[in-house]
């Protein structure tokens, strides 16, 4: 009762951005629903001040940490890892080569222009990867704030509609065979939505059925948050013990991330028990969804004024990771031979 007490206002804020977000997304696959919901929230972070704002703080904060992990764990139910090995394995170099090259360009960039780490990390994992849900999975274990949150995900949103926009018109003008395209549209897009948005306009300009492709290597890539949140939990911990203040006890399970067990878990299961998409979908979309509702919490914590004027350098990494992973994934196909 009293967990209800404190928090059902702000859950209930989050959940009445989350709706009309989450059809938002649905109607502009291209944008997506955390998007919308991140938006939305800011506009409304705007006007919620005093006794209001004090009132739905619980929920908000709940909704953005717990919600978030709970998205997290569902989304391992849409991991059939002896699928995706068998189908996604020709695609491991060129997954291999775009991640360690995103994640070089972010960590000189944040040294060389002084960005901060939290939101270097954030964009780099967030380029390399799976855009939001990589995001997701690395902002607990790193303990980033709302507002480098908001951040990464705005960067990354921005680089996926570029892409997704232009992607299919360059696979043509470079002569892509339709198994190139997919590889390329899965390795260097980051979101899955605009993963899905370049290979049905690929497909419809060319007749061909490339989305499977794609969706897959998207998929394998997905699997490399495992590996990375690990690294970084690890990273921290070993940091946190280097900067222990004398008698302080660290809590270890505050930094490792039970979560990612979980997700992991929940994949474990669905390969074994070879879970059918009746019961999989579902847990996928629920999946989505909370991830929609706990963006428009960060939203909600996020100052929109100060996060325009502070995303001249983020954004120039987004770039720097995006145009990397571009061109990487373009050459690994031609010396493989797949082009």
């Amino acid at each position: 009762m009293k967990f209800i007490k404190n928090n059902w206002a702000g859950l209930l804020i989050c959940l009445a951005i989350a709706v009309p977000a989450w059809f938002l997304g649905k109607a502009f696959d291209i944008i997506g629903g955390p998007v919308f919901a991140i938006l939305i929230g800011m506009i409304i972070a705007l006007f919620l001040k005093g006794k209001a704002k004090d009132w739905t703080a619980p929920g908000i904060n709940f909704t953005s940490k717990k919600i978030l992990q709970f998205a997290v764990v569902l989304l391992g139910f849409g991991m059939n890892l002896s699928v995706i090995v068998s189908t996604g394995k020709q695609s491991l170099p060129i997954i291999l080569a775009t991640i360690s090259t995103s994640l070089i360009i972010a960590f000189v960039l944040c040294k060389v222009m002084k960005i901060p780490v939290k939101s270097a990390t954030l964009v780099g994992v967030g380029s390399s990867i799976c855009g939001g849900s990589a995001i997701a999975a690395t902002a607990p274990v790193i303990d980033a704030d709302d507002e480098e949150i908001a951040q990464s995900i705005s960067v990354i949103f921005l680089f996926n509609v570029i892409a997704a926009l232009i992607f299919p018109t360059l696979g043509g003008a470079i002569g892509l065979s339709n198994e190139g395209f997919g590889l390329f549209a899965g390795t260097a897009i980051n979101d899955t939505s605009s993963v899905t948005a370049a290979a049905v306009a690929w497909d419809g300009i060319h007749g061909s059925n490339t989305l499977d492709t794609a969706t897959v290597v998207k998929l394998t890539r997905t699997l490399a948050i495992i590996p990375i949140t690990l690294v970084l939990a690890l990273m921290r911990i070993r940091r946190e013990r280097k900067n222990k203040v004398e008698g302080k006890k660290i809590d270890f399970r505050k930094i490792f991330p039970l979560f990612i067990l979980f997700f992991i878990l929940a994949s474990v299961v669905t390969t074994v028990f070879k879970l059918p998409a009746s019961v999989t979908d579902p847990l996928k979309e629920a999946s989505k969804f909370f991830i929609v509702m706990a963006m428009a919490a960060i939203g909600l914590n996020t100052n929109i004024v100060k996060l325009v004027k502070s995303g001249g350098k983020p954004i120039f990494l987004g770039l720097c990771c995006w145009a990397g992973i571009t061109g990487v994934s373009l050459l690994m196909q031609h010396v493989l031979g797949i082009w």
